[in-house]
């Protein structure tokens, strides 16, 4: 955004999203393939030889802006202590809530209390600081506070989504690894495909909320489609909403980010990508924390309603033993008794439970996505960009 003029940055972000997006349409399927055939262990290998070609081509590619001031650096000790404080321990809080119960855990209630003061502090202090770490007077800007809105929320929606889907496909459906690496690529492929044509179009003058509206839009059907997944469907049934997930994003990314920096002036630039990649992890990691909570909690109560049609007097249940018997007497004999006949039954009453949780879960991120639409109004005009923005100075 820097190094192009406005009327390019639709076609530069699309053309840096496009390679955002190769990690989703070939992580999936070389990490399934390298887990199915290897170990999981090896996966993290691949970051080796990826991360050492990165810093080599930053040293000699990226060169810092001109206006740039040069000279001695001034650090914002109390507010870059809070932030670590504050972050730190909102991290923690999310990592390891569910594993911990959260709140009924004495160690989750003081990280939580630790975060929202360290945070909280934070804020008053960079306020105040005549050169804070983080400038956050850039939210003045209505067109980027909208932006980290949508931003945090909307990841909040796709990473949980993104979580949630391979753990369907291996979990209750039996997917491989490497199978379910093959129905979350094609998604990938399809914001790979769409990012250009985006920006194509608002290099020519198409108004990014149409895109970003459109993207949500799309974004929330397909995740609304997930939620109608059954144990019966097919590999196109599972991996078909995908695509239109993956499409939504490639029309969501690229309007979002031009639209957001459309008035921040260019020395603030810096500042503003640092929050707005901020709220963006943030909002997976909430969005994360949130899916594998509610997945829990659902699977529990869905688990304990199924339970209680699981009776001699239920003539439906009477029906179902009766046919799973005969059936286990032909081809499973071992298991052709009473226990054997219960066991099967609860093992497809705690998978038909896990299914309606994951539906759950889809569900109220499909309202999430879609909650963001109207937000997309707040957004100004790009035409007649200022170069000067609300910002009285900075860090």
């Amino acid at each position: 955004l820097e190094t192009f003029p406005a009327a390019e940055h639709g076609m530069a972000m699309a053309v840096f999203g496009m390679g955002v997006v190769m990690a989703p349409i070939t992580g999936p399927v070389v990490g399934g393939w390298i887990t199915d055939h290897w170990s999981w262990r090896e996966i993290f290998y691949i970051n080796l030889p990826v991360g050492i070609l990165a810093v080599a081509l930053a040293v000699m590619v990226i060169k810092d802006p001109g206006y740039l001031r040069r000279g001695p650096v001034r650090v914002d000790r109390w507010g870059l202590l809070l932030l670590c404080v504050g972050l730190g321990c909102l991290q923690v809080v999310l990592d390891t809530g569910e594993r911990e119960d959260w709140f009924e855990s004495s160690h989750i209630v003081g990280m939580s209390i630790a975060a929202i003061l360290g945070l909280l502090l934070f804020v008053i202090v960079e306020l105040r600081a005549e050169h804070p770490v983080v400038n956050l007077r850039v939210f003045g800007d209505r067109s980027f506070s909208a932006g980290n809105l949508i931003m945090f929320l909307g990841f909040f929606s796709l990473f949980g989504t993104l979580v949630l889907l391979p753990l369907y496909l291996q979990k209750l459906m039996g997917y491989t690894a490497l199978w379910a690496g093959l129905v979350l690529g094609p998604g990938g492929l399809a914001s790979f495909m769409v990012m250009p044509l985006v920006g194509t179009l608002m290099r020519r003058g198409a108004p990014p909320r149409i895109f970003l509206g459109a993207g949500l839009c799309i974004c929330a059907v397909a995740i609304r489609l997930m939620s109608d997944f059954n144990l019966q469907a097919g590999f196109w049934e599972l991996s078909w909403p995908r695509v239109l997930l993956g499409l939504g994003m490639g029309m969501f990314f690229v309007p979002l980010t031009t639209a957001t920096f459309a008035h921040i002036p260019k020395p603030q630039m810096g500042n503003a990508t640092g929050i707005f990649n901020l709220l963006r992890n943030l909002g997976g990691s909430f969005g994360v924390a949130f899916a594998t909570t509610t997945l829990t909690q659902r699977a529990q109560v869905h688990q304990n309603f199924l339970v209680e049609h699981v009776t001699p007097f239920d003539p439906q249940f009477q029906a179902r033993y009766a046919e799973l018997a005969n059936w286990l007497q032909l081809h499973r004999p071992e298991l052709a008794n009473p226990t054997g006949t219960l066991g099967v039954i609860y093992q497809q009453l705690l998978g038909q439970a896990n299914m309606l949780a994951f539906n759950d879960a889809f569900w109220v991120l499909s309202w999430v996505a879609g909650g963001l639409v109207p937000f997309v109004l707040v957004f100004k005009g790009l035409r007649g960009k200022a170069e000067k923005g609300p910002v009285a100075h900075g860090a």
